[in-house]
């Protein structure tokens, strides 16, 4: 067997574009969405102990940290929303020129931020 054959293309060849770029966020988002359900569950769980846990959850939250992840939860799911509802425009058979997709794929990003920012605008204040 000859070991120095063409292999064929690699991930090392192709640069990233911005279809690639967005699919591949979408999936994480898809997996933190889901690791934000954990979360649910846990505040849930909290909700049902009764005030000691409550009021241990509320300091976690209430801390940097759970900000932080909260923030990154709210952000993923804004991000799958509007990315899904790109990909079911995709499925009627719009939005398939060059143009157009690097367009609704900036759009997706830019509505992403702007709607987290709302959301934790009116959170904060």
């Amino acid at each position: 067997m000859n070991n120095l054959r063409p292999l064929s293309p690699h991930i090392q060849i192709y640069r990233p574009e911005m279809t690639s770029t967005l699919s591949i966020t979408h999936r994480l988002t898809g997996v933190a969405l889901s690791m934000g359900i954990l979360m649910i569950i846990y505040t849930l769980y909290c909700l049902a102990s009764g005030t000691t846990h409550y009021l241990q959850l509320q300091s976690f939250f209430s801390h940097w940290s759970g900000k932080a992840l909260f923030l990154g939860w709210s952000f993923s799911f804004f991000y799958h929303l509007i990315n899904g509802v790109r990909h079911l425009i995709w499925d009627i058979g719009y939005g398939f020129e060059k143009e157009t997709m690097h367009a609704s794929g900036w759009g997706v990003i830019l509505v992403s931020f702007a709607i987290t920012l709302k959301l934790w605008a009116i959170l904060c204040y």
